[in-house]
């Protein structure tokens, strides 16, 4: 997607928010967010979304999520002692994988800071190899509730 489209990005254009606060080691020594922080962000807010809402627990679900791509889009700095809402919602959703997308916005802010994506695959704990029926139900059910064009929950 053109980067333009992407810094036109709102809050309501997402269905799932979580709240972070900086931290004071966040910040590089440009003093702004490290570009690794993003990263660590958009882990936690997809897989806050799928323990709380697609039944997924990591420890002994049959199927787990393996990264198979992610980037971010950066349209300005975040620095501590911000407060961040990571918005998420899904762009793709297919058999066995997912593409979600997360907006970070800063507290008391309208424009987005940064964008970014994040592939799942969802694999057999055992072999790591897509089930031959897909993703579980529970899970898909609970990420088609995500998607873009679904009404925020």
């Amino acid at each position: 997607m053109a980067a333009e489209a992407l810094k036109a990005r709102r809050r309501s254009d997402y269905n799932f928010s979580l709240e972070y606060r900086t931290r004071w080691s966040d910040n590089d020594m440009y003093h702004h967010l490290n570009n690794s922080v993003y990263y660590y962000l958009f882990d936690s807010v997809v897989n806050t979304y799928l323990i709380k809402h697609c039944s997924l627990h990591p420890p002994t679900s049959d199927q787990i999520g393996l990264v198979v791509h992610s980037h971010c889009d950066y349209f300005a700095p975040v620095e501590f002692p911000a407060v961040v809402d990571l918005a998420l919602r899904v762009n793709k959703l297919g058999k066995s994988s997912v593409t979600y997308e997360i907006g970070v916005f800063e507290r008391g802010q309208d424009d987005v800071k940064a964008v970014g994506e994040f592939i799942h695959v969802f694999v057999d704990r055992d072999n790591r190899r897509p089930a031959k029926t897909g993703m579980a139900n529970d899970l898909k059910r609970g990420l088609q509730q995500l998607m873009a064009d679904n009404p925020k929950l």
